[in-house]
């Protein structure tokens, strides 16, 4: 079974925010390439949508969120198995204190 894929603005944001980050850094080649890895990786959440795994963080396990680690970006998200769709919250650097982030959405 397919499940649809949800972003909220706050992902789309981060995406936005990463890839501009990479294209200012290393050139619009490479961010584009960046780009398609990470909508492969969102879009290989349709057919298995608990490749992710559930975070560390007791705070951000008891909401609900499964992570996906993209290299060093972290993609938060939530599967809705009654509407079978699978909802990505934020997508943010490893580096940043992503916790406080997750816990402001």
């Amino acid at each position: 079974m397919k499940y649809r894929i949800i972003r909220t603005d706050t992902a789309d944001s981060g995406l936005r925010k990463i890839i501009l980050h990479i294209a200012q850094s290393f050139g619009t080649s490479v961010a584009l390439e960046k780009l398609g890895e990470i909508e492969k990786s969102i879009f290989a959440l349709e057919r298995n949508p608990y490749i992710g795994t559930i975070p560390h963080y007791t705070v951000l396990k008891r909401q609900g969120y499964r992570v996906l680690t993209l290299e060093k970006d972290l993609l938060f998200y939530k599967v809705d198995e009654d509407n079978k769709c699978v909802v990505i919250y934020a997508l943010v650097d490893q580096r940043q204190d992503y916790v406080n982030i997750i816990r402001g959405l």
